[in-house]
């Protein structure tokens, strides 16, 4: 990113400590890297990484890692008291919907007391001034209507991954209401704690089971054809740089001071965005001649949502925060990250965000200037 500045986000992340949790995962690896260019002292929380290859371990970054189960509320404590942030970005979670119905405890665990560890564990750090809880757009009671879902509709959870979502949710809300009420901000606390809500996020680097990507790429790598077994789902699929932009933007104005912002917020494509899992796997393959697939039919397989969508204009509106990356660019971004990889070991992450930057910056979008 040499050249870009560190001028993002109004500065405010240089020389900031950062606590990250889940950073050896998908999002949070990409997340501590970008964190690292705009010159912050990244800490962070997770276990070690679960997949090989792993982008985390191919990034090489540099921060201190602590290993650890987000469900140990006494470790969790002892390192965010150790680390002594000034903001907090809490990504760990079970991530996976197949996942959680073989794992349901583990995941609700995880997803719903493993935050509320981390945010009781924040109620005593003195240097803490603004919390970012990261969960799904899956947190929704999905009625699997067209239009999306704004911050305001109701949470729900058909399946155990999704119920967790909604639960941290208001596990989150609780927190704010109980210990981080804005009615006492500045007076009798000063941190400021909002939630934050994306899905369907893709990008270089993922490797976790069951998502439709890292299926693809590892039929490539093995010389296999990809079984597609759920062609007609809608999603509204982006970019990982796009949520984490949004992130960061939030976790901008929190650092600011600014308690409007201290609520839910939704980060989501456009509309047009919205396209099956078979027209993905299509468009990748006029990308990658490699792709080869075949439809089939899974009788077996647990439910998920056909149709979920999330509304982000209150974002688009309050944050200035907008997509940069349509969905053909997206794509060819995305292929080309797994080519360099797999045909000339290289890591291609730090030019994509680069170029992400530079894209922002020729759209004017705020966050970038």
């Amino acid at each position: 990113m040499e050249g870009l500045g560190l001028d993002m986000f109004s500065n405010v992340y240089r020389n900031k400590k950062v606590l990250l949790t889940g950073h050896t995962g998908f999002k949070g690896s990409w997340l501590a890297m970008w964190l690292q260019e705009l010159g912050a002292e990244v800490v962070g929380i997770a276990l070690p990484p679960n997949t090989d290859p792993s982008h985390f371990d191919l990034l090489k970054l540099d921060f201190k890692s602590h290993f650890i189960d987000i469900r140990n509320y006494d470790e969790v404590l002892k390192a965010i008291k150790k680390a002594q942030p000034e903001i907090v970005f809490h990504l760990a979670a079970q991530p996976l919907v197949r996942d959680s119905y073989a794992m349901p405890l583990e995941t609700l665990d995880t997803n719903v007391m493993g935050t509320a560890n981390v945010l009781n564990a924040c109620r005593d750090i003195g240097t803490l001034k603004a919390v970012v809880v990261v969960t799904s757009d899956k947190c929704y009671k999905n009625k699997e209507w067209v239009w999306g879902y704004r911050e305001n509709d109701a949470m729900g959870g058909y399946d155990p991954y999704s119920a967790s979502k909604g639960c941290a949710e208001l596990v989150t809300a609780c927190f704010r209401n109980s210990y981080f009420n804005l009615s006492d901000f500045g007076s009798k606390h000063q941190v400021l704690l909002a939630s934050a809500r994306a899905g369907n996020v893709i990008g270089g680097g993922d490797w976790s089971k069951d998502r439709l990507i890292p299926d693809i790429m590892r039929a490539i790598a093995s010389q296999k054809v990809v079984p597609i077994r759920n062609p007609d789902a809608t999603r509204p699929w982006q970019h990982v740089l796009e949520c984490l932009s949004g992130y960061l933007c939030l976790g901008e104005k929190l650092l600011q001071g600014d308690k409007k912002f201290a609520e839910a917020w939704n980060f989501a494509p456009s509309g047009n965005e919205m396209i099956t899992v078979g027209e993905i796997v299509r468009k990748m393959q006029s990308c990658w001649a490699k792709i080869q697939y075949e439809i089939i039919s899974d009788s077996k397989q647990p439910h998920e949502a056909n149709l979920l969508k999330l509304d982000a204009s209150k974002a688009n509106a309050w944050l200035r925060w907008r997509e940069v990356w349509n969905l053909e660019k997206t794509l060819d971004v995305v292929t080309n990250w797994y080519r360099g990889f797999y045909e000339g070991n290289d890591i291609l992450t730090a030019g994509d965000i680069e170029k992400y930057i530079q894209d922002a910056r020729k759209l004017s979008i705020e966050w970038a200037n």
